[in-house]
């Protein structure tokens, strides 16, 4: 149970995190190369760094917001990127750099990040023409927000559920659970992949 939450916000966010991209570059990265492989390679990267002692990894949605921010969203540049961070990893002299960045600073890059994916998300949203004048499709975008954004946490400090994991839940919950299921509009065709 106390695992459950730990492994469930980042295959959520993983999935999230996919199609802001594919909504970012034009592509349906769920069809290739496909939301099997892009887990699995998530997995086998937490797994290798679990093994080695360091942190486990996830699919970042700071990584997205850059994405979406340069418009670079080339494989060979991100590449190089990740091989350019693990070699600073090891520079002490780097990271005791990046500690003198003044808190108000970062805290306003990662409020842009952050905040560019949610309007990635709304986007999809719009350019698939979710009817958000719906009762049914407001409820689950407003409380999903809500939840999020606002910190709410379900459970005590050992075992709770908060941020990504309990945002997934709740907008896969009420999208189940509340009457109608058509989300779309009646005279617009539904998109290529549903999303969710």
């Amino acid at each position: 149970l106390f695992m459950v939450p730990v492994a469930l916000a980042p295959a959520i966010e993983h999935v999230g995190g996919v199609i802001a991209v594919g909504g970012v570059t034009g592509k349906n990265y769920l069809k290739q190369p496909g939301l099997h492989r892009t887990l699995l390679g998530d997995g086998l990267a937490t797994s290798s760094a679990g093994l080695f002692g360091g942190p486990p990894n996830t699919t970042y949605a700071e990584v997205t917001g850059a994405v979406m921010l340069t418009k670079n969203h080339n494989p060979r540049v991100m590449l190089w990127a990740a091989g350019f961070a693990m070699v600073l990893a090891f520079v002490g002299k780097f990271g005791a750099a990046l500690q003198t960045i003044p808190v108000p600073v970062m805290g306003g890059i990662l409020c842009l990040l952050f905040g560019s994916i949610a309007v990635v998300g709304l986007n999809i949203l719009i350019r698939h023409q979710v009817d958000l004048s719906e009762a049914r499709n407001l409820v689950i975008v407003s409380v999903t927000l809500v939840f999020g954004i606002g910190g709410i946490v379900f459970g005590n400090g050992e075992i709770g559920l908060k941020g990504i994991s309990l945002c997934g839940l709740i907008a896969i919950g009420l999208n189940l659970l509340l009457p109608g299921h058509n989300a779309w509009k009646k005279d617009a065709e539904p998109p290529e992949r549903p999303l969710l």
